[in-house]
């Protein structure tokens, strides 16, 4: 589905659950064809026969981009991902995580928090699954990084504009940061108007190039590298074009506003003197809000 109908489609939900377990709702007697059970049987799965297990081969990110289309709200990947983590009940898959590089590193823990931090961007279940699954994958699944990783804070959003309150974090005893003030801004895609992009997207490598062939400009290959535009290797009166036609294209485009997400971080060590050190530091570097009110209610 593109963005565009996703979001059409999310404007007119006007459920009071969230629109991920709408999709849990939507698939569940599908599900039920597919794999031959009934709804006695599916009342009756014990959370502790699920099996958990990470993987980075191609053939697993291949099978949770599709597990992600099906049941996820979104229905894609994020960007810049780093660990998949799946899990299963009796060799079916029920539930994937992926964790990724943040957008934007944050200073949560000092200065700079590349080295320790992970955004947990996309998790969803199956629609035949037990309610507690998520909150025991997600617990399992940070505890696998830290023990296997030097990665110690990790951060989530919860979406407004799709119901998502933040009650799984709150279940789990995650930190809530607050929702920002005002709206964010999404604008379509002026290369693709089935996609919604975000502003850093216009000063992406990727458009440069699209901004390049625009403007009739060869791009050289030593512009850029894997990451990022190489400003100093092209001279300044192009890289002047190139920033101008940015800011034109951004001007230009189509603009969606949607409502701040709420942030949550969770902080872990890899035994309980670490984790007292770290959540102290945390706490006395952030502002720590008590959970939003609808949510206990």
């Amino acid at each position: 589905m593109s963005d565009i109908k996703l979001l059409e489609k999310i404007r007119n939900f006007k459920e009071e659950h969230c629109y991920q377990y709408q999709r849990k709702l939507d698939t569940y007697e599908e599900d039920k064809q597919i794999l031959g059970w009934d709804d006695e049987f599916i009342a009756n799965i014990d959370l502790n026969e699920f099996e958990f297990k990470q993987s980075n081969s191609e053939e697993d990110k291949k099978l949770a981009k599709e597990f992600n289309a099906r049941y996820e709200w979104l229905e894609s990947l994020s960007q810049f991902n780093t660990h998949y983590f799946f899990a299963y009940y009796r060799g079916v898959l029920g539930g994937i995580l992926v964790f990724s590089q943040p957008n934007a590193f944050s200073k949560l823990m000092g200065e700079d928090t590349k080295n320790i931090e992970r955004l947990l961007s996309r998790g969803s279940t199956a629609s035949w699954t037990p309610k507690n699954l998520a909150s025991k994958f997600i617990s399992w699944a940070i505890k696998w990084m830290v023990e296997n990783t030097q990665y110690r804070l990790f951060t989530a959003y919860s979406d407004l504009s799709a119901n998502e309150r933040g009650i799984i974090y709150q279940s789990l005893n995650w930190y809530y940061l607050g929702q920002g003030s005002g709206t964010t801004v999404r604008c379509i895609n002026p290369y693709n108007s089935n996609v919604i992009i975000s502003d850093r997207t216009f000063r992406s490598r990727s458009f440069y190039k699209r901004y390049a062939k625009d403007l009739g400009i060869e791009w050289q290959k030593n512009w850029n590298n894997d990451q990022s535009v190489l400003w100093e290797n092209i001279p300044d009166d192009i890289e002047k074009q190139l920033r101008d036609y940015s800011k034109e294209m951004y001007n230009k485009a189509t603009k969606i506003y949607f409502p701040k997400k709420r942030k949550w971080a969770f902080v872990l060590g890899k035994d309980k003197r670490e984790t007292k050190k770290l959540r102290k530091e945390f706490e006395e570097r952030n502002k720590i809000y008590p959970y939003p009110k609808e949510i206990n209610e």
